[in-house]
């Protein structure tokens, strides 16, 4: 779990470095730095959609994770975890809206992709932190950016994180199996299409509901594990 621990602290520090740069810029500026992080995640979505030629297994992901997703109603139950944080943290801004933003947008970006559940499963089988050490660097770094443009609910990702790769890496010796090139691709595939749809809704070209689309990152894992079965 040092990896993943590590990986969270340097969200946390990332995103409080990132909080002091938005107190001092203008809101021209922070537009013009929502946009060019915009444009930047649909970059990172589009690298990562790409990793797989298996394209029936990401569509009907997305397709069945999205049903599922709305059935579980997880883009209201964020909204309401933004809520009940603004709450906590008496702000007087009064925008709920954003601290779930930040918190979405943010905890998707660092946790879908190769590096995450490579990571993890090096963290947990052989005890090698290295990759989540480098991933540390990384996330830490864009924390920053993303905390000085959509404030501090990105600094609740690391949660997401933290829960996440834990699971991941306590799971390891089960996960190992079935976590195969081609599973992993498939999921990074999947989860490269919601980080495009979050930077089409930052640039406010579109208003998907992204929270809803999440189970859909699990689901070739779960494909991978029902066909082995059968």
């Amino acid at each position: 779990m040092l990896g993943t621990i590590v990986n969270s602290l340097a969200i946390i520090g990332g995103s409080l470095v990132g909080l002091l740069f938005n107190k001092g810029i203008a809101q021209r500026y922070k537009d013009i730095l929502m946009s060019a992080i915009g444009l930047s995640v649909v970059l990172i979505g589009l690298k990562s959609a790409l990793a797989t030629d298996d394209l029936m297994v990401v569509i009907f992901s997305m397709i069945l994770g999205g049903l599922a997703g709305e059935a579980l109603a997880i883009e209201n139950r964020l909204e309401g975890f933004g809520k009940f944080l603004e709450k906590k943290m008496a702000s007087a801004s009064g925008d709920t809206s954003a601290i779930g933003r930040g918190f979405v947008t943010a905890s998707l970006v660092f946790c879908v992709g190769s590096m995450a559940i490579v990571g993890s499963l090096e963290s947990g089988l052989t005890g090698n932190h290295q990759t989540l050490l480098a991933k540390s660097v990384l996330d830490g770094v864009t924390s920053i950016v993303f905390a000085s443009a959509m404030g501090i609910g990105v600094i609740f990702s690391s949660i997401a994180v933290f829960l996440y790769q834990g699971l991941i890496t306590i799971s390891a010796g089960f996960l190992k199996s079935y976590l195969t090139p081609d599973t992993v691709a498939q999921m990074t595939s999947v989860g490269g299409l919601l980080i495009l749809a979050i930077g089409l809704n930052m640039l406010k070209i579109t208003s998907l509901k992204i929270g809803n689309m999440l189970p859909a990152i699990f689901l070739p894992l779960l494909y991978f594990m029902i066909r082995s079965i059968i």
